[in-house]
């Protein structure tokens, strides 16, 4: 696809992940505070026990950044990590893993014709949703995947709130996102579709309230510490008991 102005449709997501699956590691290692702020969107979800005897969901694993932010939160749970990208898988599973993580390629919606069933104790989904072609089906599914009580942790960009975060946002893309992305992979596709797809998406307040339509209780979201203070938050949501 060019790097017009178009855009990405949702269903090309995958594909340009595909495209920048190599260098994406590269990449987001230069965002100081991007495997930090995972981490802590992964200790939210409060593991008891070192996750020892749970059963975990990373929906959009990606490389794996959030996989090891789930393992390092709860590294006796088992853990489920899916994705729709099977570059950015090869990436991830190229890495060392404990037995107790599997890997899994389908898109978050057809994990079930994956052999990917229920119940978990807690699900992480890092920059998923606002990918996603009807993110609210996706976490009614989310809901009923989590036992009674269970957290679904949604970690994520949300600027719509904040004309700060905003203004921060679209400057970090434009003279450092794009242009670095650009230089990798001479494609900024899936680039451009970060930053307009993050602009278009949810204000904090109102993803609060898409959970709450979704079925979940005791929603609230917690932002980041350092540049992406409002810009990333963890939206954490319980299944009903």
């Amino acid at each position: 696809m060019s790097v017009g102005d178009e855009g990405l449709q949702r269903e090309q997501v995958p594909g340009a992940f595909d495209v920048g699956a190599r260098a994406y590691d590269r990449l987001v290692g230069a965002n100081p505070g991007y495997h930090d702020h995972l981490r802590i969107s992964a200790h939210r979800l409060r593991l008891p026990d070192g996750g020892r005897g749970l059963r975990l969901l990373d929906a959009g694993c990606g490389t794996g950044a959030s996989t090891a932010a789930l393992l390092e939160a709860a590294p006796h749970a088992e853990i489920v990590a899916v994705d729709a990208s099977a570059g950015m898988l090869a990436e991830a599973r190229a890495k060392q893993w404990p037995e107790t993580v599997q890997f899994v390629h389908s898109p978050i919606e057809a994990i079930a014709d994956a052999g990917v069933h229920g119940p978990f104790d807690g699900i992480l989904a890092a920059y998923l949703l606002r990918n996603l072609v009807d993110p609210d089906a996706e976490l009614r599914t989310f809901r009923e995947l989590l036992r009674p009580g269970a957290t679904l942790a949604v970690h994520e960009y949300s600027v719509r709130d904040s004309r700060a975060a905003k203004a921060i946002w679209n400057a970090v893309c434009w003279v450092i996102i794009i242009p670095a992305g650009w230089r990798q992979t001479h494609d900024s596709t899936l680039y451009r579709h970060l930053w307009r797809s993050v602009n278009a998406f949810d204000g904090a307040k109102d993803f609060q309230r898409r959970l709450v339509a979704a079925g979940f209780t005791g929603v609230h979201s917690e932002t980041m510490p350092g540049w992406q203070r409002d810009i990333v938050h963890t939206f954490l949501a319980d299944a009903p008991r």
